[in-house]
């Protein structure tokens, strides 16, 4: 047998170190945005004074293996980002970075005249391919959703938050699980992930969701569970707008786009063997509901492989630091491309930037997607109504083995200790008591066992007819009994010396379809009509805010009221309603003794039946346990009310009959703003006192009621026959876009009422020495206009009486300047 040489083998060892030491240096990483946590794909990373250089790949992945250290410094650079500069340690021999790269323009560079513009012109390619990529071209589709959503607090500076001696247990209990040493300070508080089983039919048009399993850490509620379902994931590049919170933003791909942004191609690449152009976009003007950012386009077909859309500084959205809204496409054939991944991250921070905010992040990954098969049309043929949404038995309780095989993406390390960490919070009593105590102090309520309190702005008012007023309210909460809730408050004031108080019953046997029933006993001044978000006589803020000169005019009533709510249909629901009332003029309004009672009635008594039927469809709600609250539909909402009246019924003293009828809408006009409208009317049969007529609802305080007519006084205007509409236009930053650092808004308002009153009302209620009116069949007119978001969260509404030219005797102006407080986006 022939022996190895060994010179042989010894120069193979020499050459083989050779090559290792050649080798011997190796850095590795990342780079992502530090705001979205996505990869940034083809960064510059090159070192500092050096030809050596390279591109991340789409991954955002970058490896160097070098026999030598070229330089000291490593350097990132990428369109749409601040440049980022790494320090290297050169006595170590492998590095692993992991860069974040903070954002900057897009306007980087010098901007040279061209004859013909290429990003122009990729543009008008994308638009033109706009039928052939949308995913809505198919008669119908299925995929399987995965949605994950986090929410932290952020920027809680936990050493001053501990010097604060009441909160320094929160302090040390939070300290202990969270790692509050470096940079930014977040506190989860909320995450929770959802699969779901997504159908959708173009014509005619159906949407099904089957949500199969929920995972949630922090507060636990289904409504919100469904809104974070496929039914509300409206985001599409493709269309000429993108919702962002309430507003409307212009896609870089609208069908206009070239009158609201520029364009520049500023790379070709290829991934995959595929050519790709990478499209750069900026807004054209500043302060208007656009966003910069940039797409990867696929050369041939022009479809997205990936958008990434962010807002600028001038963009006119409250408290938003910073957002990011990214879309990935991919091909589920050699034609076809097709949604694969969703990501939305937004900083909020009311107060500032640097003060206490948080961030929300919220992925949606598409999977097991299926175009055009008849498999879809089977499962939505099970549709009651155009939309449903199923929520499976167990869904909320699968086990860790479950979520491990079935996400479509693993948690992340931190993901994973967000789930313990909240888990570790909610259950201390400390956080328990910090968390009731805010929540006491925003929305005016606390629970106390069982029981409620609050809320706590009604505790202490004053008017002229009870002068202080003391007010204390009591009720039961879920944890007394989930379907049973009780409430109610006793009133004392010091002026009148009179005990007045309210108590009421809600049950709730079932939630779906909702029914409910509902009874109470009221004994208590009139302080008008409440509506949500407005301020209401009986509050303790509206002591200040009251027009002067005008008479105030007080009403005791004395009510029993039996009200069942059912959902016959999920778009339609009837309430019947049992009402006995008996009320007592106190001041400035038509005495008792003016009426006549009848012979087994007593004056200004009523017993009264109502039916309402409301038509809401595809009405969506927020719900807690016991009560819920709209969250509007896409169509316009109705309802219908029939009232019947009948004497001698608990001394009742009236027949009657009355017939209303409303229909609202709110929609979104876009890039015009939105548009909010409401149409009533009715007619009352019968003679009646003005306690039982229509009383237009008007507004004695500087504080403004988008609900009623602001320069009309309260008991101005009776009716037994009206009809009215409400106008309301929110146009955006309108002629302000010319100042665009205000960030002020513009709105215009327009009220309407047409009303008469028969002949034998008006003689039995119009008395000498009192100011009642009717408009017997002339038109009463409003309008306003004025600035909205004057530091964020303030409004000044300029209201102007048109008609009729006649004004009441007190309080006679025909213009008012009014104030409010508006939280939105």
């Amino acid at each position: 047998m022939k022996q190895p040489n060994p010179f042989l083998l010894f120069s193979l060892l020499v050459l083989a170190s050779l090559q290792g030491l050649s080798q011997s240096k190796v850095i590795s990483g990342t780079v992502r945005d530090a705001h979205s946590e996505e990869p940034v794909p083809f960064a510059s990373v090159t070192f500092k004074n050096s030809a050596l250089g390279q591109f991340t790949d789409s991954s955002g992945a970058f490896s160097f293996h070098l026999s030598r250290w070229p330089s000291d410094t490593l350097s990132i650079t990428c369109v749409g980002y601040q440049p980022f500069y790494v320090l290297l340690n050169k006595t170590k021999d492998s590095l692993s970075l992991h860069i974040l790269l903070e954002r900057g323009t897009f306007n980087e560079g010098a901007q040279l005249r061209v004859k013909v513009n290429k990003g122009l012109l990729v543009w008008r390619k994308i638009v033109q391919h706009k039928p052939e990529n949308d995913r809505y071209r198919f008669d119908n589709f299925s995929y399987e959703l995965y949605n994950k959503l986090e929410l932290d607090l952020k920027n809680i500076n936990f050493e001053k938050f501990g010097k604060f001696k009441p909160l320094k247990p929160v302090s040390d209990l939070i300290s202990q699980n969270i790692d509050t040493t470096e940079g930014l300070k977040y506190l989860p508080t909320y995450l929770t992930e959802a699969l779901s089983d997504y159908y959708y039919q173009k014509n005619p048009l159906k949407r099904r969701e089957i949500i199969k399993a929920a995972n949630t850490n922090g507060v636990k509620n289904e409504s919100v569970l469904k809104l974070l379902g496929g039914m509300d994931q409206v985001v599409n590049v493709y269309k000429n707008f993108i919702p962002v919170f309430d507003k409307q933003f212009v896609s870089p791909i609208s069908d206009n786009g070239d009158f609201y942004y520029n364009y520049r191609v500023v790379d070709t690449q290829v991934i995959a063997n595929n050519r790709y152009y990478h499209l750069v976009f900026t807004p054209r003007r500043k302060g208007g509901d656009t966003f910069e950012g940039d797409c990867w386009v696929h050369v041939g077909s022009f479809a997205i492989r990936k958008m990434n859309l962010r807002l600028g500084k001038e963009a006119n959205v409250n408290f938003v630091e910073n957002l990011s809204l990214i879309q990935e496409y991919r091909q589920i054939n050699d034609s076809t491309w097709f949604l694969s991944k969703d990501k939305f991250v937004v900083d909020v921070s009311p107060a500032g930037k640097e003060r206490p905010g948080f961030i929300g992040r919220k992925t949606t990954t598409y999977d097991h997607v299926i175009v055009n098969d008849t498999s879809v049309v089977q499962e939505l043929s099970k549709n009651k109504i155009l939309e449903e949404i199923i929520t499976l038995p167990g869904a909320d309780s699968k086990p860790r083995e479950y979520w491990a095989a079935e996400r479509h993406e693993p948690l992340s390390k931190s993901e994973s200790g967000i789930i313990r960490m909240i888990d570790t919070l909610t259950h201390a009593p400390v956080f328990q008591r910090f968390t009731r105590t805010l929540a006491f102090i925003g929305t005016g309520y606390r629970d106390i066992g069982n029981y409620k309190i609050g809320p706590w702005y009604n505790w202490i008012t004053s008017n002229s007819w009870e002068g202080f007023r003391l007010r204390f309210d009591l009720g039961t909460n879920k944890y007394f009994d989930r379907k049973i809730k009780l409430h109610g408050y006793l009133a004392y004031g010091f002026g009148d010396r009179h005990l007045k108080g309210m108590a009421e019953i809600f049950y709730l046997p079932k939630k779906d379809p909702r029914t409910y029933f509902f009874g109470s006993f009221t004994n208590d001044l009139d302080f008008g009509q409440n509506y949500y978000g407005e301020i209401s006589q009986d509050n303790i803020f509206a002591l200040a805010v009251r027009k002067k000169g005008i008479p105030v005019k007080n009403i005791k009533v004395n009510e029993k009221k039996i009200e069942f709510f059912r959902e016959v249909l999920p778009w339609m629901s009837d309430r019947v309603t049992i009402t006995h009332k008996s009320s007592l003029p106190l001041r400035n309004l038509v005495p008792i003794d003016s009426f006549r009672a009848t012979a087994s009635g007593k004056a200004l008594t009523s017993f009264e039946i109502s039916l309402r039927l409301r038509f809401a469809y595809l009405e969506r709600f927020l719900e807690s346990n016991f009560y819920r609250s709209s969250l509007g539909s896409i169509y316009p909402i109705g309802e219908i009310t029939i009232s019947q009246g009948f004497p001698g019924v608990l001394k009742s003293s009236y027949r009657y009959t009355k017939l209303s009828a409303s229909v609202s809408d709110h929609f979104k006009v876009p890039p015009f703003g939105s548009i909010s409208w409401y149409v009533y009317g009715g007619k009352t049969f019968g003679t009646l006192p003005y306690t039982l007529l229509d009383i237009a609802p008007g507004n004695e305080l500087y504080y403004y009621n988008k609900y009623a007519f602001n320069m009309m006084n309260r008991w101005e205007f009776i009716h037994d026959e009206y009809a009215g509409i409400n106008i309301e236009h929110n146009i955006g930053n309108g002629i302000f876009r010319l100042l665009p650092k205000l960030r002020w808004r513009q709105f215009w308002t327009a009220k309407t009422l047409w009303g008469s009153l028969s002949d034998a009302n008006k003689a039995l209620n119009f008395k000498q020495g009192y100011t009642f009116q009717a408009l017997d069949g002339k038109t009463y007119l409003e309008l306003g206009t004025g600035v909205d978001n004057i530091l964020k969260v303030f409004r000044i509404d300029l209201v102007w009486r048109v008609l009729p030219s006649t004004l009441p005797k007190n309080g006679d102006h025909s213009f008012g300047i009014f104030g409010s407080f508006r939280f939105s986006f």
